[in-house]
C-alpha cells in the first residue's frame, strides 16, 4: 500500500509542531496501527520523529506482523518501529516503561452491527481492560482512547449537532448496540483507571471521516460513492438519501487526535469530526460533481413526506474553544484528494 500524501502529512506536522517536544525520547505503545486512524497516526508520528529528531520508539501491536509489513512496509521497516505480535485481549506486555499509549483497535468480534446467529459477550470490552492494565504496569502518563459518536445512541432528529453532554445511549435492541455499548464501557474503564492509578486518559469520540487509506469496499457511504465513480458506474444510494452526515478529512483528524492526546483534559471527551453536514443524497451528488459530473446518481427509494431525517453530526464547540482545533479542507477538496490517492483524476 502506498504512503499517505506528503502534503497531507506536512499539514499534520505544521498544525502540531508545538506539541511534540514533550514526547522527546519517549516510548509509545499503539493498538490499531493497521486501521484507518492508526495508519494516519503512525505515518504522521514517524514524520515528526524524523523531522524534529525526537528519538521516539513506537511499539505497534499486530496479530500478523508479516501482513502488517507487506501492507505498510514504510512503517514496519522504520528504525523507530517495533512490531509486537499478539491479540489486544491477551498480548504479552513488552518490557520497560511506555510514557504514551494509543488504543485505536476495535474490540474483536464487535462490528457496527450484530452478526447473524451470534450473541454479544457480556465482556464487551476485554481489549481496553488489557491495554489499561498494561498502561498501569508500564507507568504510562497519557493514554488516548479513540471512542465513537455511537456512545450517544440515536441522535434526536431535532438536535442538529450533538454535544458531549447529551445523555442518550444506544438502543439495546438496535443493530449497533454492541459497538456503542462497548465504547461506553471502554470510556468508563478509562475514567476508572484515571481515578485510581493516575493515568491521564484522553477520549476522542469519532464520527465520519474520509481520506487516503479509507476502504472503498466497506460500509462507508462516501467511500462507496467514490468507488462507484472510479468504476464509471452510477453512484448508488441505498435508501432515500435523507440521513445527514458530515465528513472530516483524515489530515485534520490526525491533527485533532494528536492535540487531544497532548493537550486534552483528562477524562473529558471531545467530539471529533466535522460540523458541516449534508444529506447522503447530496453527498452522492457532491462526489459525482467533484470527480465526474457525467456519472448519474441513483437513489433507491423516495423520501417519506414529513419524516425528519436521521442525523449523525457532532457539535465540536468544545474541541474548537478549548483546544483551538478546526477544519481546513472543503468537501469537494476532500473528495478529490481521496480519489486521487487511489489513482483517479477528476474528469472536469
Amino acid at each position: 500500500m502506498q504512503a499517505l500524501p506528503a502534503t497531507d502529512l506536512d499539514h499534520v506536522i505544521n498544525h502540531t509542531r508545538g506539541l511534540w517536544e514533550e514526547m522527546r525520547g519517549a516510548r509509545i505503545f499503539i493498538t490499531g496501527g493497521t486501521g484507518f486512524f492508526g495508519r494516519w497516526l503512525m505515518e504522521s508520528l514517524l514524520l515528526a520523529n524524523d523531522r524534529l529528531e525526537l528519538g521516539v520508539v513506537a511499539t505497534v501491536l499486530t496479530r500478523e506482523p508479516g501482513v502488517f509489513a507487506r501492507n505498510t512496509p514504510r512503517i514496519a521497516t522504520h528504525p523507530a518501529v517495533r512490531l509486537l505480535q499478539g491479540d489486544v485481549r491477551t498480548f504479552d506486555f513488552p518490557f520497560g516503561d511506555f510514557r504514551y499509549v494509543i488504543h485505536g483497535a476495535t474490540e474483536p468480534g464487535r462490528g457496527g452491527a450484530h452478526e447473524a446467529g451470534k450473541s454479544v459477550s457480556p465482556a464487551v470490552a476485554p481489549g481496553i481492560h488489557r491495554v489499561l492494565e498494561f498502561a498501569r504496569q508500564r507507568n504510562t502518563g497519557k493514554l488516548l482512547f479513540t471512542s465513537s459518536g455511537a456512545v450517544y445512541g440515536r441522535q434526536p432528529p431535532h438536535v442538529s449537532h450533538i454535544t458531549e453532554d447529551y445523555g442518550g445511549a444506544p438502543d439495546a435492541a438496535g443493530p449497533k448496540a454492541s459497538y456503542g455499548e462497548g465504547k461506553r464501557v471502554s470510556e468508563l474503564l478509562c475514567i476508572d483507571y484515571a481515578a485510581n492509578f493516575g493515568i491521564e486518559c484522553k477520549i476522542a469520540r469519532g464520527f465520519a471521516f474520509t481520506g487516503p487509506g479509507l476502504p472503498l469496499d466497506l460500509n462507508f457511504a462516501i467511500g462507496n460513492f467514490i468507488r462507484d465513480v472510479i468504476a464509471v458506474r452510477p453512484v448508488q444510494v441505498n435508501g432515500d438519501g435523507s440521513p445527514r452526515r458530515s465528513y472530516m478529512y483524515a489530515a485534520d483528524l490526525a491533527v485533532w487526535l494528536w492535540t487531544i492526546l497532548f493537550r486534552g483534559t483528562n477524562c473529558r471527551p471531545y467530539n471529533t469530526g466535522s460540523e458541516n453536514d449534508l444529506s447522503v443524497g447530496d453527498l452522492a451528488r457532491a462526489v459525482s460533481d467533484a470527480l465526474n459530473p457525467a456519472i448519474p446518481v441513483r437513489i433507491a427509494s423516495p423520501a417519506v413526506r414529513g419524516k425528519e431525517p436521521e442525523r449523525y453530526v457532532p457539535s465540536t464547540a468544545r474541541a474548537r474553544s478549548e483546544l483551538g482545533l478546526g477544519e481546513h479542507f472543503p468537501l469537494h477538496e476532500v473528495i478529490r484528494r481521496t480519489a486521487a490517492w487511489y489513482g483517479f483524476a477528476p474528469l472536469r
